[in-house]
């Protein structure tokens, strides 16, 4: 076998031209696999984060108001007491017009609370969050989006310019206290702007504004999100049972996003399969290559088998030089497309995402095309008589 291996290698690079683009031809395809499985989980990755900032991976609670029960202090209390709830934030919301330096501001507004950031990623870049004196003095305060305050000040550091927002037909100025990174800013870019920038207000306020003492709903972070159905159900039979004239609502989320987790696999692994079609090409030409080199070497074939090669010392001794063809241009492209992929994610300030499970499936592939394509022409010089053979001009 390790004579076979070493024939094998030195017929490879024979005709070093030939070699090198078969070779090339399936260091293509392995490529444009490792970039489009790496681009995709890039893709879905960034997804994956963004949505979690915006408290994908939590429960939303909410009632569906069929007499007087409402979502309230005491039902917020009785989530936080359930098993496996890490966090529980009342949260109201209104899309609002906001001005500020003179200029309208098409923004979102959130009524929270201090656990804010516990339930949804909110990163501070300046000043602080809403705390628990914001909510009990009904202080006009705010936290915005970062691209709110690029937008009019030309900078991120806004902290202490105030916001006019209208809340029910109401004007308020409320003063910037802190400045997030925008938890959506990809997502924004992808739908054109079609979601608002978000400012974050005390619930206290927006309660007092519209005169509700009530919540939109309750949004629940849990200890252990693999069990997040039983925890979704343990919050609606303690709600139930304080509420059986009202409909409650608790919404998992967390099988949302892994949805959409799958969608974005099926879509990775459905456009590296397209890629990987040339591999398919490369094989045929790999084909072409072995039956091309068995008629040059006929003569070879025929000297060996008189001084006592068998047939399947001259089978193994192709399929080895094809296996090689395939393995070489395999660990090209992978690297080649590996390296490419980083690029990508350092010019986008991404984190690197490589599908090494796939790409070693890819590779895995490619050992198999050079087997599958190199049968017919090993054998074809494996069952040459070496009579005939030794003719051959």
């Amino acid at each position: 076998m390790l004579d076979s291996l070493i024939k094998g290698l030195r017929c490879v690079f024979r005709n070093k031209l030939r070699a090198a683009l078969t070779v090339t031809g399936i260091a293509v395809g392995v490529m444009s696999v490792v970039i489009v499985s790496s681009i995709g989980e890039m893709g879905r990755s960034a997804i994956t984060t963004e949505l979690s900032g915006m408290g994908m991976d939590s429960l939303v609670v909410s009632a569906q108001q069929s007499g007087v029960s409402i979502l309230n202090e005491s039902d917020l209390n009785m989530i936080r007491s359930v098993d496996n709830v890490k966090n529980a934030m009342p949260l109201l919301s209104v899309i609002t017009e906001g001005i500020i330096k003179n200029e309208p501001v098409s923004c979102m507004a959130w009524g929270v609370n201090e656990e804010a950031n516990r339930v949804i990623d909110l990163e501070v870049i300046h000043g602080r969050l809403i705390n628990r004196g914001d909510i009990n003095e009904e202080s006009l305060v705010c936290v915005i989006d970062e691209s709110i305050a690029v937008d009019s000040y030309m900078r991120s550091n806004i902290v202490g310019k105030k916001i006019n927002l209208t809340l029910n037909g109401i004007q308020y100025d409320f003063e910037v206290v802190g400045v997030v990174k925008n938890g959506v800013n990809t997502l924004q870019n992808m739908l054109g702007g079609f979601i608002p920038d978000f400012v974050y207000i005390p619930y206290s306020i927006m309660q007092t504004s519209y005169n509700i003492s009530r919540f939109d709903q309750i949004t629940v972070r849990l200890e252990d999100e693999m069990k997040s159905e039983a925890a979704a159900a343990s919050i609606k039979n303690a709600l139930l049972s304080e509420k059986e004239d009202s409909a409650v609502s608790v919404e998992n989320l967390l099988k949302q996003k892994d949805k959409m987790n799958n969608i974005m696999n099926i879509a990775s692994v459905a456009l590296s399969a397209v890629a990987g079609i040339s591999l398919i090409v490369s094989g045929i030409s790999i084909m072409t290559v072995m039956l091309v080199s068995v008629s040059e070497r006929t003569r070879e074939i025929g000297i060996k088998k008189s001084i006592g090669a068998a047939n399947y010392n001259i089978m193994i001794e192709f399929m080895l030089e094809s296996v090689l063809i395939t393995l070489t241009g395999a660990v090209i492209g992978f690297l080649a497309g590996a390296g490419v992929s980083a690029l990508i994610c350092i010019l986008m300030n991404y984190p690197v995402r490589i599908n090494l499970g796939l790409c070693g499936i890819v590779m895995l592939i490619s050992i198999i095309i050079g087997v599958i394509f190199g049968v017919y022409p090993a054998y074809k010089a494996s069952a040459l008589k070496p009579v005939e053979a030794l003719r051959h001009d």
